[in-house]
């Protein structure tokens, strides 16, 4: 991986965390907490749209629908199991 992969890849974290924050009335969770909770949506993202067979498209912008999309189920989820 070189360096502008993880650069995208830290990018497209960011912004998928903060709209998933935004989204779910929390707000940010300030960079770093932002960029994790995006990079792990992405892979929740990408599981749950392949597995239902739903294509967003390619390139910068479906992938930040998917992680953005990841990390709201992951945020709903987390909720949850704290209230729980």
């Amino acid at each position: 991986m070189d360096t502008n992969s993880l650069l995208v890849i830290l990018v497209i974290g960011a912004i998928s965390g903060f709209l998933a924050g935004t989204v779910m009335k929390g707000g940010g969770f300030g960079l770093i907490g932002d960029i994790i909770v995006g990079i792990i949506g992405a892979v929740v993202g990408g599981y749950v749209f392949g597995f239902f067979g739903i294509s967003v498209g390619i390139g910068l912008i479906g992938s930040i629908i998917t992680a953005t999309v990841g990390a709201i189920i992951l945020l709903f989820v987390i909720r949850i199991i704290k209230r729980g």
